[in-house]
């Protein structure tokens, strides 16, 4: 596909945020994209998870039917009434999507993640910081969402990234079609993929899906990518796959896959995506009271950092 084409493809982005550090190599600029297969019950951005753009409200920044009524006077669906504390509920049972209310709030209580972006726009926010990147080794960052749930759009950001010298990596679940996947790898430096539990059963419990496709792609994409650089990471789940042999089982796992060797993170639990679950009137899915021992993250840190040498 020409320059020309790539740049107008355009694709549903919620989020594009600078100077990350934690998501690829230097200093990264991370465009997120909208749409996931996967319904992880720690998900710390489940603004991402619908392929469409949504409504979210922070009711503190509502100013009250009191003082304004543009959002209630928009909504066609009678989705949106007065709270016993004078600010608007939304009854998302009703709401049809139509998203003229966060449009006309003049607080931005109401406001929509996810927003069509061409491929030429979103490479022209990523290139306002090549200074940072040619320092540090940086560049950009996809993720999500699961960024091949578009993969023609992610195919042409990340085509379009390596003709403007941009250093591309990815993060994954790995849940897509193996397709989508080897295409877009040809243009991707680094590649961060989840490997969340080698259990089928209690990754389809935790997540909504099994696991087989995605350790099948990662075993597909290193025997078609053998000197791909590779960092498999594991989020830390409390009663999920907390224990030695839940590590163990994914170190045994990535030692068996051919071509250099993979590198593997641990990524500690947290709480942070919370809020965003009530913005965008879901409930979240794991106890309020839940914690990870941090002599516990310490032990199965100490696995990895054995297997990485």
């Amino acid at each position: 596909m020409s320059s020309l084409l790539d740049q107008k493809v355009a694709g549903n982005v919620f989020s594009i945020q600078k100077y990350s550090v934690h998501d690829g190599p230097g200093i990264r600029t991370l465009v997120f994209l909208k749409g996931c297969p996967l319904r992880c019950k720690w998900c710390s951005n489940p603004e991402s998870q619908l392929p469409n753009p949504e409504l979210a409200y922070n009711r503190n920044k509502c100013l009250g039917l009191d003082k304004c009524v543009r959002c209630s006077e928009v909504c066609t669906a009678g989705a949106i009434t007065e709270g016993e504390d004078g600010k608007i509920d939304i009854d998302r049972d009703i709401c049809n999507d139509c998203l003229q209310c966060a449009e006309a709030c003049p607080s931005q209580a109401l406001i929509i993640y996810g927003e069509k972006t061409t491929v030429d726009a979103a490479l022209r926010r990523v290139e306002e910081d090549e200074m940072f990147y040619a320092r540090s080794g940086g560049g950009l960052s996809l993720s999500g969402g699961e960024p091949f749930m578009q993969p023609e759009y992610a195919t042409a950001l990340l085509r379009e990234a390596r003709r403007r010298y941009v250093d591309t990596a990815v993060e994954t679940c790995g849940a897509a079609k193996y397709d989508d996947f080897k295409e877009a790898l040809a243009y991707v430096n680094t590649l961060m993929y989840d490997v969340k539990s080698m259990n089928p059963e209690k990754h389809k419990e935790y997540t909504g899906l099994s696991n087989e496709r995605i350790l099948e792609n990662l075993q597909r994409i290193r025997a078609d990518y053998p000197n791909l650089p590779i960092r498999v990471r594991t989020p830390v789940i409390p009663g999920f796959n907390d224990t030695e042999a839940d590590i163990k089982a994914v170190i045994d796992f990535l030692s068996d896959l051919p071509g250099r060797k993979v590198e593997y993170e641990l990524l500690e639990y947290h709480r942070m995506g919370q809020p965003k679950y009530e913005s965008t009137g879901r409930e979240y899915p794991l106890p309020s009271d839940l914690k990870l021992d941090p002599e516990v993250f310490n032990r199965l840190k100490n696995q990895v950092e054995a297997y990485n040498g």
